[in-house]
């Protein structure tokens, strides 16, 4: 259930359907406005009934059990709904541990309602750690950095009404629904809104990568193919939309980024043309194959990871490292660029003959081209799940960054 235990108790409360020695249980919290210092004993019961309930899991996105959960989140937000949701809290203050203010107790009652705080913790106005704790564990359920404090993405996604996130889980129980029974033993998941990557094995989560997916306007596709090379040391061979929004302006600008870049111009025979016997003032370059050679620098950093596909995507490494530690980490062409890809490759290639990890770290320091065929190709499955729910009171929502939920509300992003 999404609410168990005391959560429910306290929704009980907000529909006035509690019984007496609830009733009273309640109004023993609600008549204690200095709680907040708790003792030993106390720390220790709310720590108890919380553990079950933890945001981090194995269960993968696609699975029966996460439709199942999503399925008992949907009745629970029903139920919610029918009680009046969660009270909004006011987005004006930069609320964390150790402040006192009266907006604290509109948000203790907000992760009340949503099951992150236990009611035993009381409607106070201090901001204390078991608060403090509560908004860790709803921001991870959001996707946003759990550092415990109100920022402004914290506060979009706490004053989406429960109607309009009823509403999202219902719209992706259909997509969880219409996934194949049997995706396979071992599988990739990319799921674009989390930007996010599962690698599963045997009905579990073995591997989980960050991940940067397409720009709204080069929104990365739904894939559903097989993962069957992996080149190390790839060259890139720039796409024509690339060429045309984002290199030919950077050549007017700068005469030698493409020799600064190791990018190489490959005519219609093979051979090389210089980058001045280019007119840069039109577009005659997108009439050519621009190819980066291998290199720390290439725009695919070590390592490719290559399927089937009619976008022509593929998964890769990146020379910048620092947009892992992006909050909106929408900003490639389509492809989906992997935080500690090697890992993932490692996982990918265990399969195949003689390609353990010390050898697959010995090629990438060799820095040739090297082309590997996978032995048993790998499933691999791009979708766009934006909520769902893997536990008993644990559901996740991220911002519907590609505007494909049917409510503007959800687009976070867009709206800061």
């Amino acid at each position: 259930m999404f609410v168990t235990g005391v959560g429910m108790l306290a929704l009980s409360c907000v529909a006035g359907r509690a019984s007496a020695q609830e009733q009273d249980l309640i109004g023993d919290i609600l008549s204690s406005p200095k709680r907040g210092n708790w003792d030993d004993q106390f720390d220790a019961q709310v720590s108890a009934k919380t553990s079950n309930a933890k945001v981090s899991t194995t269960t993968p996105i696609f699975s029966p059990e996460t439709i199942s959960y999503t399925e008992q989140a949907i009745n629970q937000y029903r139920d919610l709904v029918a009680r009046g949701g969660w009270p909004e809290v006011p987005a004006t203050k930069k609320l964390q541990l150790g402040v006192t203010d009266p907006d604290v107790q509109l948000l203790r009652k907000r992760l009340i309602v949503s099951g992150d705080l236990s009611a035993d913790a009381g409607i106070s106005s201090s901001f204390d750690t078991y608060v403090d704790a509560a908004l860790k564990r709803f921001q991870r359920r959001h996707g946003l950095p759990a550092d415990g404090v109100t920022g402004k993405y914290t506060y979009a996604a706490m004053n989406i009404s429960a109607q309009v996130r009823l509403g999202q889980l219902e719209t992706n129980l259909v997509r969880l629904q219409s996934m194949p029974a049997d995706l396979g033993q071992r599988y990739v998941l990319v799921n674009i809104p989390a930007a996010q990557v599962e690698a599963v094995e045997n009905h579990r989560v073995v591997l989980r990568h960050t991940a940067i997916v397409g720009k709204i306007d080069r929104q990365s596709p739904i894939v559903n193919s097989k993962i069957n090379e992996i080149i190390v040391n790839p060259y890139w061979n720039a796409p024509e939309s690339i060429v045309r929004r984002d290199i030919i302006p950077l050549m007017r600008k700068n005469p030698q980024y493409l020799t600064e870049n190791g990018i190489r111009i490959i005519g219609p025979d093979g051979q090389e043309i210089p980058p001045e016997a280019i007119d840069w003032s039109t577009e005659e370059a997108a009439k050519y194959r621009l190819r980066q050679d291998p290199s720390k620098i290439n725009a695919m950093a070590s390592v490719k990871i290559n399927f089937p596909s009619p976008d022509g995507v593929y998964m890769h490494d990146t020379p910048s490292q620092s947009l892992f530690n992006k909050l909106m980490r929408f900003d490639s062409s389509g492809c989906v660029r992997v935080q500690n890809v090697r890992d993932l490759v490692t996982w990918i290639l265990k399969n195949t003959d003689g390609w353990n990890r010390q050898r697959f770290e010995e090629t990438i320091k060799g820095g040739q081209n090297t082309p590997v065929n996978v032995a048993d190709p790998v499933p691999v499955y791009w979708n766009y799940i934006s909520a769902w729910s893997t536990g008993p009171g644990v559901v996740q929502f991220r911002d519907d960054i590609y505007a494909r939920d049917g409510v503007d509300e959800l687009q976070i992003t867009s709206a800061l």
